[in-house]
């Protein structure tokens, strides 16, 4: 071959280097591992024992919330139990509570906090489901569920069977709490992934090694509806409102005003299906209308592996737009939200799935990592054949998390390689959460990851730019806000938001709703639109905090 081709491609290659460096240098998202800093010891387990049954690849998810309500966000680890072929002296069979201490520290209170016997966690969902002021836990499990009130002093109470709500064998996914038909207070998604049970249990054999099936093997499962009774009670409600009407294979799970029609609606990310998107009637009845909106299938009409589901207003346009990860060969997609309840598919064009095509993709999350007013996405991921390497050398099992950033224009770049170390942790991630954890102003970031120790990355992007934290406290409605529209007027930027509970890959975050400001220096107003259509409107907020709003009495 001649000589010019090598020098060539020696010189092409001096360049790329060159140009990784400067990326390096140049930017503006900074994201550090911190995990061996905060003190934290929890370790995943799926339970596996070499069977291989199929809910091991697809635990579990992770909760960041303030338990104690101390003004610092805690962190709650979902965790499996001993599957058979196990010894059970293998495995403590516990959820994890991690009390933030601050300054990155955290300390493990689950046996003072009562959360024992958690059951095998999937899905997980915060919300005060009792109006009592104190943020609850759902547990969506493989097994019977868990409802666990908080009793105000740093104590838990499973509460499932008195509720109504601890429904039996079944392979849990995300879950949600929503305020489906504006009572103010909070009815329960409860999303089902498949048809398994250990009777049905089988595998199978890839170029000659054992692997794990996939879902189709086991077939849909219709997910539930609980319907909040206002005594601390639940009636399943999934066969009245319409829930029931359609088998799927749940992996996560949002509810979100997807058509800006003033109520609740429920987006579902399937596995190796359709999706599903069940528009609220505003009294609690689910039409399932996905293929209607766009968010079905991808821009070729075929049905993706979809894990996690997130949503935000990328590109500012006042409308709530969609990313959800997906599997192996398939990209992450983002629709973008056309208005009318109609979407597309812009990921092509926008980058919004950059780097995800060899990846198994799980956790998702819109979050404005530097505050410059536009939202980036994150993504984990991680492989779930724990064996691929065997026989697909494009299959990474402990792979980098993911960021693309939003230049603003509407197009996203890949900053992985250039975002600091905590981007260059290999793990097979599941759930992924997005809080300000050390009240500094910025967003980060926890992972849980599958038979490993949790990951926590630390935002260290240079603190330049302005922002704004919203924390709601209903009064006529649910204590949370939880379904309120915000929108944050700012010169010529405008934001919005909701307030979600349960999100990305079975996973649950961001309560307070954050907004970056980039260099404007005060916000002309905030307005919020509450469950039930009432409108509240604050004028020139302080910013760099966040900010308390009452819901008005009348």
């Amino acid at each position: 071959m001649p000589r010019f081709y090598f020098t060539f491609n020696f010189l092409l290659a001096g360049c790329y280097s060159l140009i990784y460096l400067a990326a390096e240098n140049l930017s503006p998202i900074q994201i550090k591992n911190v995990t061996a800093e905060t003190g934290i010891k929890f370790t995943h387990s799926d339970g596996s024992s070499g069977r291989r049954y199929i809910v091991e690849t697809v635990a579990s998810g992770v909760a960041t919330f303030d338990f104690d309500s101390d003004g610092k966000i805690d962190i709650l680890f979902l965790n499996g139990t001993p599957l058979p072929g196990l010894s059970t002296n293998k495995l403590r069979s516990n959820c994890a509570l991690h009390k933030n201490l601050g300054g990155f520290k955290f300390e493990d209170v689950t046996r003072a906090s009562g959360l024992t016997n958690c059951g095998y966690n999937l899905g997980v969902c915060i919300g005060d489901y009792d109006n009592d002021g104190h943020l609850d836990i759902y547990l969506n499990n493989y097994g019977s569920n868990r409802l666990y009130k908080n009793n105000g002093n740093g104590t838990f109470s499973d509460v499932t069977q008195p509720s109504g709500v601890g429904v039996g064998d079944h392979v849990g996914a995300g879950a949600c709490f929503l305020d489906m038909d504006g009572d103010g207070d909070l009815d329960l998604f409860v999303g089902n992934y498949i048809n398994f049970s250990l009777n049905k249990h089988q595998t199978r054999l890839v170029n000659g090694f054992p692997a794990y099936v996939g879902p189709a093997t086991y077939g849909p499962i219709p997910s539930f509806l609980f319907r909040n009774n206002g005594n601390g009670t639940f009636t399943d409600v999934s066969s009245t409102s319409g829930i029931a009407s359609h088998p799927g294979m749940a992996m996560g799970v949002v509810c979100a005003d997807y058509d800006q029609d003033g109520d609740t609606d429920i987006v579902v990310g399937n596995d190796s299906m359709e999706n599903f998107v069940w528009e609220n009637d505003g009294r609690g009845n689910f039409k399932q209308v996905s293929l209607l909106s766009g968010l079905a299938y991808d821009s070729n009409g075929v049905g993706q592996g979809t894990m996690g589901v997130d949503c935000a207003d990328y590109d500012n346009d006042g409308r709530l737009d969609f990313h959800m990860t997906s599997y192996q060969k398939q990209w992450a997609l983002l629709y973008h939200n056309d208005g009318m309840g109609l979407f597309s598919d812009v990921t092509a064009r926008t980058g919004g799935g950059l780097g995800t095509y060899n990846q198994v993709e799980w956790g998702n999350g819109f979050v404005d990592f530097n505050n410059d007013g536009f939202r980036d996405i994150f993504i984990a991921c991680g492989h779930l054949q724990d064996n691929i390497a065997q026989w697909d050398d494009t299959g990474i099992y402990a792979a980098r998390s993911i960021i693309l950033a939003n230049n603003g224009r509407g197009k996203f770049t890949d900053i992985s390689a250039s975002a600091g170390d905590g981007l260059g942790v290999l793990s097979s991630s599941r759930g992924a959460a997005f809080d300000d954890l050390d009240n500094d102003g910025d967003v980060d970031v926890v992972i849980n990851n599958s038979r490993a120790g949790p990951t926590l990355l630390r935002n260290d992007s240079a603190p330049k730019n302005h922002w704004l934290g919203i924390r709601l406290k209903g009064t006529h409605g649910n204590r949370n806000g939880v379904g309120a529209s915000v929108r944050i007027i700012s010169g010529d930027l405008s934001l919005i938001d909701e307030v979600h509970s349960g999100r990305g890959y079975q996973s649950h975050f961001g309560f307070y709703p954050h907004f970056g400001l980039g260099q404007r220096a005060q916000v002309d107003r905030i307005e919020v639109r509450w469950i039930g259509g009432k409108t509240q409107l604050i004028k020139n907020p302080l910013i760099d905090r966040i900010v308390e709003i009452v819901e008005p009495s009348r």
